[in-house]
């Protein structure tokens, strides 16, 4: 288990306690199903629910048996009577540790669910803050054309979206209970007891089992945490591109007495990110693990059991943290919309190449003459490093088509944001969320300065 990274919540859900009470807790609902079909005495179901465990005897059996189920139950008999024949009737291991660890990956999941839901909402009102903060897009690590950094969120946030319905249908898919004994076959316990423990217990009884919980369920869940993970490094790898001194548009937060480096003052270094992209590396390696977990020997092995106690809290715990971390750091992020203008304009006009060649095409010119016309002027302005509307104006080839007057109105950053609204609207992304509206920046605003 990853201490560092526990937050208080999940560390309590994979603690030592808390696994142990779910086992008991399985144990009694079984006990309680017995009852109800007259196996157990009524009467002796009162006193059972009085059992508990007693961890520091439970060590001590263990270091006798040798087996953490023996010693639990051991520990569990000695806190009560006669009654204590009962626990475990019928029942194997894997039938209380499996439908306990179910109990455990549900309750992890609904706090991840909403941790995601708390990263959503932050994202989205930092996309309708900057809805309109024009900024360049990049595609290949080179300038494109202008898009908005809300737009960029707003990418985030669908994403997330769909991250928690991924989740959801994977906390459905671990939600089951297995009480079919050793082998699976309810020859030792009936079904109806594993109906009636499972209804007790929130989860729905697996249809068939053997041993065990079959792994691809667990796969599914700890993949989903991989998929999760790898999202939050790309956006995490994002702000980290947007950082650098270079393009600097945005910053993760900086707080006063904060140090970046033990040899340079001036370092604001993006480690927050950073420790995201490094711990998502460490989910998706137990994303393969759980897949390695699906093929075991017969109707079980033991091969899975080491792995798990590793990787069901890690992936847990780390993706509660990284989520929570990446939520602070949206909240907190720092843009510079002047920054993010100025870098707009470092090609001089080269954004609005495609706005040039779809005019000179509108004017009867095939794609490709007006491919090669616009690409020759922009090379040109590459090379020399010169305005690009000016060089399309003192070209003759060009104005003898498309005159200044029908040149300059393409050079308006407005164009590539009347349809964030629309976007915003199928996102069901809507001011309403946002406690201000953002800024309507206007044409005249939007006009490339210098050009």
């Amino acid at each position: 288990m990853i201490e560092r990274y526990s937050r208080p919540q999940m560390k309590n859900i994979w603690s030592d306690e808390n696994k142990f009470a779910r086992w008991l807790e399985v144990e009694i609902a079984v006990c309680e199903a017995w009852s109800e079909l007259g196996t157990i005495p009524r009467e002796t179901v009162p006193k059972i629910k009085l059992a508990r465990v007693n961890l520091k005897r439970m060590k001590e059996l263990l270091a006798e048996t040798h087996h953490d189920m023996t010693a639990f139950l051991g520990s569990v008999s000695e806190s009560l009577g006669n009654e204590s024949r009962f626990i475990h009737l019928g029942l194997t291991s894997s039938d209380v540790i499996d439908t306990a660890l179910s109990l455990q990956l549900v309750e992890a999941a609904k706090l991840l669910g909403q941790d995601i839901k708390e990263l959503i909402s932050v994202v989205a009102e930092r996309a309708l803050e900057h809805k309109y903060t024009v900024m360049i897009g990049r595609t290949h690590g080179i300038h494109a054309e202008p898009t908005s950094f809300g737009l960029k969120l707003a990418l985030w946030v669908e994403e997330l979206k769909r991250h928690r319905r991924r989740l959801a249908e994977a906390t459905k898919i671990v939600a089951v209970g297995k009480i079919s004994g050793a082998i699976g076959t309810y020859a030792t316990v009936a079904p109806e007891v594993e109906e009636k423990a499972c209804a007790k217990l929130g989860l729905t009884p697996a249809p068939i089992s053997n041993q065990i919980l079959q792994r691809d369920r667990h796969a599914q869940l700890v993949t989903t945490l991989g998929i999760i993970s790898s999202s939050l490094e790309k956006f995490a790898t994002e702000i980290r591109a947007l950082q650098k001194t270079e393009v600097r548009e945005v910053e993760e937060p900086f707080t006063t007495g904060q140090t970046g480096s033990s040899a340079m003052p001036h370092k604001r270094n993006p480690e927050l990110c950073e420790r995201i992209c490094g711990l998502a590396r460490l989910v998706r390696g137990h994303a393969l693990t759980s897949m390695e977990n699906i093929a075991l020997w017969h109707e079980r092995d033991i091969s899975h059991s080491s792995t798990e106690r590793i990787i069901l809290p890690d992936a847990c715990i780390i993706v509660d943290y990284t989520l929570s971390l990446f939520t602070s750091i949206m909240a907190a992020l720092q843009v510079y919309p002047q920054r993010m203008r100025k870098n707009l304009e470092l090609t001089k006009g080269l954004v609005f190449s495609q706005r040039v060649m779809l005019a000179l095409i509108d004017k009867g010119l095939s794609r490709q003459e007006a491919y090669k016309l616009v690409q020759r002027i922009a090379m040109k302005a590459w090379k020399v490093n010169r305005n690009f509307l000016s060089l399309l104006k003192s070209d003759d080839e060009i104005t003898a088509i498309l005159p200044p007057s029908q040149l300059e109105p393409l050079f308006n950053y407005q164009y590539y944001l009347r349809y964030v609204d629309e976007i915003f609207r199928r996102l069901g992304l809507t001011e309403a969320q946002w406690k201000k509206k953002p800024t309507k920046i206007e044409p005249t605003q939007l006009a490339p300065g210098a050009i």
